[in-house]
């Protein structure tokens, strides 16, 4: 299929800053999944700099803002041309190896409780993608999709206990389960089609897990399902933080207020 992508992102400050510089993770991934038709990052008043392909495979640019300025505009429009693999990330280069992502952050932390989930979760299980399944499942089952219940920086431990979350907190609660079983996960970042039940007013995020034979595995816990044509994917991390599609800093220290706006369809074939 082909997903159509509009998403602006709005920083407005209290006070004039003299410069923003901004890291971004917002170019689609390259790998058997997904083609890019056309693709275009527009930031308002910015140049863009230098940008590499990082050990995940990331296309990581770089866009800079002379002030002084009151408000900056990410804009990111294009095509995606879609296929379903049944979550695996199929000829996706990198050069970071796996047991890298067994690394736990704040975040992801497991505590005594997300450590019995995930032992419970993949007890008598030999398979190691049936295991994977079963991860993804005990999360989904343990924390119920409610938006505003939870923060940007709330851990995957504190999503748990309070049993509701958003699709940042399935993520990382699942990534924090397979780690405490020695499964090595990441975060990642990108697209979700809306035409499911649930509506997104942001970026959408899922887990990918390593799967012996297969290779890495996409999981996503708030929809119950493996990613598929539905799902553009960005860019992948340790946690929400290492994988955030926009990461910057702004030179003045004004208070910050942030504005999203995404709207992410199938295009007219």
């Amino acid at each position: 299929m082909i997903v159509t992508v509009e998403h602006a992102t709005t920083y407005r400050y209290q006070d004039p800053v003299r410069g923003v510089v901004q890291s971004h993770r917002l170019t689609p991934a390259r790998f058997d999944g997904q083609r890019v038709i056309d693709w275009n990052v527009h930031v308002s008043d910015g140049v863009p700099g230098g940008g590499f392909r990082d050990g995940a495979g990331d296309w990581v640019q770089s866009h800079s803002a002379h002030g002084p300025l009151s408000e900056i505009t990410v804009t990111v429009t294009g095509r995606v041309q879609t296929v379903d693999l049944a979550g695996i990330l199929r000829n996706h280069r990198e050069r970071i190896p796996p047991e890298a992502y067994l690394r736990e952050t704040g975040p992801t932390r497991p505590d005594a409780a997300l450590t019995e989930l995930g032992r419970d979760a993949i007890s008598g299980v030999d398979a190691a993608l049936d295991a994977a399944h079963r991860l993804a499942e005990a999360v989904a089952e343990a924390i119920a999709y409610r938006p505003g219940s939870t923060h940007a920086h709330t851990t995957a431990a504190e999503a748990l206990s309070l049993g509701e979350g958003v699709c940042q907190d399935h993520a990382h609660a699942l990534i924090a389960a397979a780690r405490s079983q020695e499964i090595p996960a990441r975060y990642v970042c990108g697209y979700l089609c809306d035409e499911g039940e649930i509506a997104y007013e942001a970026s959408h995020a899922w887990a990918e897990l390593w799967v012996a034979g297969l290779g890495w595995v996409g999981f996503d816990p708030a929809n119950a399902c493996c990613p598929d044509g539905r799902y553009i994917r960005l860019g992948s991390g340790l946690d929400a933080r290492a994988a955030a599609p926009i990461r910057g800093v702004a030179r003045g220290g004004a208070l910050e207020n942030l504005e999203v706006h995404v709207s992410v369809n199938e295009a007219q074939q």
